[in-house]
């Protein structure tokens, strides 16, 4: 295995929030169709804050330990915040990913912000302004 940052390890070796979120309120899916990695998130939203994140990732030990770490990360964030998050934050948080491995924060990041985007589509709203 190649060298992960210990926190990378942590959350590939005990990954937090993983499976199925019954009738989220937001979900979405995204893979890299180079190497076979696939991303699926669900929130559910309260008072405009992501309350609760599951997810399900198919993919080397960097996808699930970022999609582990995203979803703790932005637990009690509001939705402006989520969809300001990007993969670099998500891999300076884990300590750094191999350069062969930063399309994991990509997709963890672009999975996050399409389940807010879906959430917004499902309950009628726009994004707000930056």
């Amino acid at each position: 295995m190649a060298a992960y940052a210990p926190l990378v390890l942590e959350h590939f070796e005990h990954p937090r929030n993983a499976g199925v979120l019954d009738n989220p309120d937001g979900e979405a899916t995204t893979a890299n169709p180079v190497c076979g990695d696939r991303m699926r998130v669900m929130i559910r939203v309260r008072e405009g804050r992501v309350a609760e994140v599951r997810w399900q990732t198919r993919g080397c030990p960097p996808a699930i330990a970022t999609s582990s770490y995203a979803s703790e990360l932005v637990s009690g964030w509001t939705l402006p915040e989520v969809e300001a998050l990007t993969r670099e934050r998500l891999a300076e948080g884990l300590g750094g990913l191999p350069k062969d491995k930063v399309h994991c924060s990509v997709l963890a990041a672009d999975a996050l912000r399409a389940a807010v985007a879906d959430y917004r589509r499902r309950a009628g709203q726009v994004a707000d302004s930056p």
